[in-house]
């Protein structure tokens, strides 16, 4: 980015059970968008977190009126958190990140580039060949990633190779437009949402990232795999009936 920016940037972050990385994930984050806009906002949705995370944003939002802190009680899922951070975002353009910044901040700039360019949505992928992968998934996750994107393009036809990825931008329309349609709770919201923003005639492109694992992933492979394919067919069967078109 040239200079400072003058759109207002709405950051999302989903976190639960997350006290021992989301106040540095703020700091960089918070950092990094002071140095470049001119107005952003930061909000974090806690899904009902049973450790100190809320505790420690809401210390970080005291000495940093731009943050802010909603709140479930209880844990639902990623899906309802990311939905709710982003119907509750004001910027021209919102972004969806992970707390673990597996995809880093700085990974924005091609993503906005995408949207002044006109397309609605731009979504991080692992998977393109410009893609810098420095620290990869376990042999098992990759291989399971593999079959289920093999799965979501089977059944959904969304024609992208990483879906999964955490870190993807909307403008402001789109963000509304696509998660006031939103439904799934779960980890295939993702799905979900290119589901709905093709339905809906929303352009997405997707882009090259730099991306680094993270070890302590909130997938458990032994239920959220198989939870994840039935939210998958949930999603084909919403898409049948109509349900995103209103």
């Amino acid at each position: 980015m040239n200079g400072r920016r003058r759109e207002f940037l709405s950051v999302v972050i989903p976190a639960y059970n997350e006290e021992l990385r989301i106040g540095d994930t703020l700091r960089r984050t918070y950092d990094w968008l002071r140095a470049r806009f001119d107005r952003f906002e930061i909000v974090v949705v806690d899904d009902g977190s049973t450790d100190r995370t809320a505790g420690i944003v809401r210390e970080f939002a005291l000495r940093s009126p731009d943050v802010r802190l909603l709140q479930s009680p209880t844990n639902i899922g990623k899906g309802h958190a990311v939905r709710t951070g982003m119907l509750a975002s004001t910027g021209d353009y919102a972004l969806f990140s992970d707390a673990d910044l597996s995809t880093p901040i700085e990974e924005l700039e091609p993503a906005l580039a995408l949207l002044t360019r006109g397309h609605a949505v731009a979504i991080a992928s692992r998977a393109l060949p410009d893609s810098d992968v420095q620290v990869h998934q376990g042999v098992l996750r990759e291989t399971m990633g593999k079959i289920f994107n093999g799965i979501v393009r089977r059944l959904c036809r969304l024609p992208f190779r990483d879906t999964q990825c955490g870190f993807k931008c909307y403008s402001r329309s789109a963000a509304k437009s696509i998660f006031s349609r939103a439904r799934i709770d779960g980890f295939a919201f993702d799905v979900e949402s290119l589901v709905i923003a093709r339905r809906i005639g929303l352009p997405v492109a997707d882009f090259p990232v730099r991306w680094i694992n993270s070890p302590s992933s909130k997938v458990r492979m032994l239920r959220h795999p198989l939870q994840m394919i039935w939210e998958v067919v949930q999603v084909r069967r919403n898409e049948r009936r109509g349900s995103y078109d209103r």
